[in-house]
């Protein structure tokens, strides 16, 4: 979260500044709006990842993908469960504590970094798959995933260590309060850091790793190559477009603190364009799901197949016998297996299809 937002997660603090601009038309604003918002994402990211989570864990066989996919909703698992504690903040003030402020807290950053680093993870598993085929077949094993799992979540708390360290609970609200010494650097710091480690440099990553990926399948000569061009375009411009907002205004907040807007409708229109960016990325942990597991078919025969084993009540209307696949094979083995060779101009590169 940044610094417009009451210096915790969800909440926004409206500082007055020095020349007495009110934003108390903002603060009712943000009561109404935001509590609806955090629920809806709330609802719609819990119900996509759990699924994921339920198709990948039921599965028999695992492969590195399998890993990096079900971490990634795990990731957006503990965003999403945080949401309703800040919607709660923001309606009636905080009302659980002291340490719950500090977990909560804790929680949303841990989600939120792990899961912007396990996009980027995923991409270059995906380069490696189709541009580095023969390379991946001897690193991309179970063991280097899981290695590569605990070395992402390690990095995650490290880097949210900055956004939860100083949260408390001050007048019934959850927030940070700095030593007067980091009063002036450390919001700068934060939000340095939510630009850069956040998204400058996962993006950088990813446009690389699938320009790299684009190129490979153009030159193989296979009908399915289209629609996985097509998917790894929705990936990017769809990661691109909910994110970048976000991140152009967290750094307009950060010349903010330099005292760059003075005038008051600027600062408002500063606060409301928060409400408004912040909605748009913090929708994007609901279509990670869609994006990053569902879009793909045999994925979706995977889960079918598990549905079908598991709920059956579910799969009334018939779509399950037609997706029905072998449990023993994972979505990701299933497609390294049958997809990837070690030439990479026969490959189908389809970790999306």
């Amino acid at each position: 979260m940044t610094e417009a937002y009451a210096e915790t997660t969800a909440e926004y603090a409206y500082d007055e500044h020095a020349f007495s601009c009110n934003k108390t038309d903002i603060q009712e604003f943000g009561k109404i709006f935001l509590p609806l918002f955090y629920i809806l994402v709330f609802a719609l990211g819990l119900t996509g990842n759990l699924m994921v989570v339920f198709a990948i864990v039921k599965g028999n066989k695992k492969s590195i993908t399998d890993i990096y996919l079900l971490n990634l909703a795990v990731s957006d698992l503990l965003f999403v469960i945080s949401l309703p504690f800040w919607a709660s903040n923001t309606v009636r003030g905080w009302t659980l504590g002291t340490i719950a402020c500090k977990a909560v807290s804790s929680l949303y950053y841990i989600g939120f970094f792990g899961g912007m680093f396990f996009i980027t993870v995923i991409s270059v598993d995906r380069y490696l798959a189709i541009v580095r085929a023969t390379y991946s077949l001897k690193s991309r094993t179970i063991r280097h995933g899981f290695l590569v799992t605990c070395g992402v979540w390690a990095i995650a708390v490290l880097v949210s260590v900055p956004h939860f360290v100083f949260s408390q609970l001050i007048e019934n609200d959850c927030i940070a309060v700095y030593p007067e010494k980091l009063e002036n650097i450390w919001p700068v710091f934060r939000n340095v850091e939510l630009n850069t480690i956040g998204f400058f440099i996962p993006v950088c990553i990813i446009f690389y790793c699938y320009c790299g990926i684009i190129k490979t399948l153009l030159s193989c000569k296979n009908q399915k190559k289209a629609r996985a061009i097509k998917l790894i375009l929705i990936v990017v411009v769809v990661f691109f477009l909910f994110w970048s907002p976000y991140n152009v205004l967290i750094f307009l907040d950060t010349l903010n603190h330099y005292e760059l807007f003075t005038n008051c409708n600027q600062i408002k229109t500063l606060d409301y364009a928060m409400h408004l960016t912040e909605t748009i990325a913090f929708s994007h942990c609901c279509l990670n799901p869609l994006i990053y597991a569902f879009a793909g078919e045999k994925f979706r025969k995977y889960l079918y197949h598990v549905c079908f084993k598991y709920c059956p009540f579910l799969c009334f209307c018939g779509p399950c016998s037609h997706y029905q696949v072998s449990h023993s094979v994972s979505y990701a083995e299933s497609v390294v297996n049958s997809n990837i060779t070690q030439n990479t101009s026969d490959q189908d590169g389809s970790v999306f299809v």
